[in-house]
């Protein structure tokens, strides 16, 4: 009677342990960015860039399975440089979505754009309105859901920078004016896809805007610029928080999509 009790026991664990495994769920992940999300500054930007950061999170979660991703961030780059017509980084993010192994994966495109985009001067595109922010966000997004259907796009708002930027390029206090314009209009663009791309388009992270606004002096680098020291890139210790608010957005975003929140 033991030995049966035994085998049973030993059938239910196996059992119960499949069914665990089965419900994990594997992810395949493109991080969209620019010098924030490579890891700029950094010792080393390919273990401790806020990309790697969000995956160690998420590899923590009891209900995520493997989870692959690709680091596309372009220090400088603009959302005019991730438009399609323009070539160069959109095909990179391309290549990346089609090189994951694991073709059943759930794949997702993180984006995180509008730092440089907000400069007064210097980069691609820069200044660009809000307006033409949004828009540019919608070509690239409704490329990849065309591209990548069934795929998820998190749009993570930007994060704060110090006032006195200016770098190779020109910030000052109107592009972070300008950047705190795009917040809403990442908004209102998921609100729209909520009718067109149920359950396929959100807004991933709200907080490090703030939180790097009140941390800076800790967490981001300082750097000398053209009006003093200036506030931009995440140092080790703010890559951390980062990577932390980025993978708890995509969780968040895994279980509504995979109907546990």
């Amino acid at each position: 009677m033991k030995s049966i009790r035994k085998i049973v026991g030993s059938l239910v664990l196996l059992i119960t342990t499949n069914l665990l495994i089965a419900q994990k769920q594997n992810l395949n992940i493109v991080f969209i960015g620019n010098s924030i999300t490579y890891g700029a500054n950094l010792d080393s930007p390919k273990t401790e860039a806020p990309p790697v950061i969000a995956v160690a999170y998420l590899q923590r979660r009891e209900n995520i399975g493997a989870v692959a991703f690709s680091n596309q961030g372009h220090s400088g780059f603009t959302t005019v440089d991730f438009l399609p017509a323009i070539g160069t980084a959109f095909r990179g993010v391309e290549l990346a979505a089609n090189s994951f192994t694991d073709k059943q994966a759930l794949l997702l495109f993180s984006i995180k754009l509008g730092t440089n985009d907000s400069a007064i001067q210097g980069p691609n595109g820069s200044p660009v309105a809000a307006e033409n922010y949004q828009r540019n966000l919608k070509i690239i997004a409704d490329s990849l859901l065309k591209e990548f259907p069934g795929c998820i796009i998190i749009f993570q708002h930007p994060i704060w920078y110090s006032p006195n930027t200016y770098n190779g390029a020109k910030y000052l206090q109107e592009g972070l004016d300008r950047l705190q314009s795009y917040i809403p209009k990442i908004d209102e663009l998921v609100a729209e896809y909520a009718a067109t791309y149920p359950k396929q388009v959100f807004t991933g992270d709200k907080k490090a805007f703030a939180y790097f606004k009140k941390h800076y002096l800790t967490d981001l680098t300082p750097e000398n610029g053209h009006q003093g020291t200036f506030y931009l890139h995440p140092n080790k210790q703010g890559a951390m928080a980062l990577g932390n608010f980025w993978g708890d957005a995509i969780y968040k975003v895994v279980e509504v999509v995979t109907g546990k929140r």
